[in-house]
């Protein structure tokens, strides 16, 4: 493939062409800002695209086969191969819809033959410096997802990190963790974190959550049963502690189990052994446990509701999992992760959060947590028809706890009209310590805290009888 010029200060562009009348003249324009190589092969052209630093590609449409349509399926393949490159298609055909359809196949300009030269270059140069900048936004944008992502955690405030340095702290020890906090912080995902940061990380790793099931099926569910073991019982199945062999138990709600399962659960952590209901003999486990309460243990052990032997085995390590209200800076980085989720999934174009409603989302305290913050983000998501979410696309219980959302409501952006706005005011409450006292004025004055004299006065100013 024939080269032009320096290598040097200038962008790199593949002509891929047959038409040998066009190489002259892209010397000839272009070779002073482009370093040009040429494909016409399909092994020149896959060479062509293993180049890492390949900045644009010059297509002719008609090189391939006998119609435009042919070199349209040829660029779809190019962009799924290369979407790091401009890339610019022309042709000789007159056709109405080739432009467009050469645009949804992947083509970020397109020229009419005959070329344009002096407006080819300007094109091309604008085209691979934007590319460059949304390149490194990209990259940038990875580099703070790479900052703020942790083992499917996300978060960037103070005690998110410091639950990622007691995660990486604990993860290989293979002590009993305890993740303590309030429902909704995402307890299930921090165990996951520890078990990927771990050397058990691709072994099982069985969820329970112990209140989602009701104590008659809890144990047959945890410990598996034989054959024959009850009636129902028509096959041999392992428990869910079993299947957590060589890997992970994590027991969501430990607290809801009964004083029965506790024993038995104490028993196959002390003795590293699970029985199956209606099995003559033990087999040996190895596993990790983690458990999770959103309750206090100490109080539940006090009570008796939980035991003691069993607080003491699993408590090894303590792992406190922060309320969104504490996690200073997380709300907006959370918000937006999740808008763009959902947006994605119901095939939606990305909405926007307008200032007002940030600051309505971190004054809130949430009390469902991050749950909560997801679920107001879907149904944003998916009910607000516009692109920008306003304070009046949130829920009635957001608004009510925000100090910004009761100042939109006071002032609205056009403003109000002081003078009618304190006359309306001041009839509701005439009328209402009018009603509360049955019609009597004097006994209404009173009530508001002003002389008989000036009641009068209101009255007839506001024609009240």
């Amino acid at each position: 493939m024939p080269e032009t010029g320096p290598k040097s200060e200038r962008n790199s562009l593949v002509v891929i062409t047959d038409d040998p009348e066009i190489l002259p003249e892209l010397r000839k324009h272009l070779g002073g800002s482009f370093h040009i190589s040429f494909a016409t092969t399909e092994g020149e052209i896959k060479s062509a695209l293993e180049k890492t630093e390949l900045h644009a590609i010059l297509f002719n449409l008609d090189a391939i086969g006998d119609i435009p349509r042919d070199g349209l399926e040829v660029i779809e393949e190019i962009r799924k191969i290369r979407d790091d490159v401009v890339l610019a298609a022309f042709t000789r055909s007159n056709q109405r819809t080739i432009p467009l359809k050469a645009s949804q196949a992947g083509t970020d300009e397109f020229f009419l033959f005959p070329i344009n030269y002096h407006e080819l270059e300007i094109v091309l140069s604008r085209a691979i410096e934007k590319r460059a900048l949304e390149l490194e936004g990209r990259r940038l944008l990875q580099q703070v997802e790479n900052k703020t992502v942790f083992y499917g955690l996300l978060g960037i405030s103070p005690t998110m990190q410091k639950v990622y340095q007691a995660i990486e702290a604990v993860a290989g020890t293979g002590a009993s963790v305890v993740l303590r906090g309030e429902s909704g912080v995402g307890k299930e995902l921090v165990a996951k974190a520890i078990v990927q940061c771990s050397d058990r990380a691709t072994e099982p790793f069985i969820c329970v959550n112990c209140s989602a099931l009701p104590e008659s099926l809890m144990e047959s569910e945890l410990f598996g049963y034989e054959k024959g073991a009850f009636t129902g019982a028509d096959a041999t199945k392992p428990g869910l502690i079993e299947l957590a062999q060589g890997g992970t138990l994590f027991l969501d709600e430990i607290t809801t189990l009964n004083l029965n399962l506790q024993s038995k659960l104490l028993r196959v952590l002390q003795e590293r052994s699970v029985q199956r209901l209606g099995a003559r003999a033990a087999k040996k486990i190895d596993f990790r446990l983690i458990t999770a309460t959103n309750e206090d243990l100490e109080d539940c052990v006090s009570k008796g509701r939980f035991r003691e032997d069993l607080y003491f085995r699993i408590n090894v390590v303590p792992l406190f999992v922060p309320p969104l209200r504490e996690r200073e800076g997380d709300v907006a980085l959370l918000a937006d992760h999740f808008l763009r989720i959902y947006c994605a999934s119901a095939k939606k174009p990305l909405k926007t959060l307008k200032p007002e409603v940030l600051e309505t989302l971190e004054a809130y305290v949430w009390p469902g947590n991050v749950r909560e913050l997801e679920n107001v983000m879907q149904r944003l998501a998916v009910m607000v028809a516009g692109q920008n979410i306003t304070l009046e696309h949130l829920p009635q219980q957001l608004l009510r706890h925000s100090a910004t959302a009761q100042e939109a409501i006071l002032m609205p952006e056009g403003g109000v009209d002081y003078d009618a706005e304190m006359a309306r005011i001041e009839v509701a409450y005439l009328y209402a310590a009018l009603r509360r006292t049955g019609g009597k004025k004097s006994a209404a004055a009173t009530l508001l805290q002003i002389d008989g004299q000036r009641m009068k006065y209101l009255c007839r100013k506001h024609k009240i009888q």
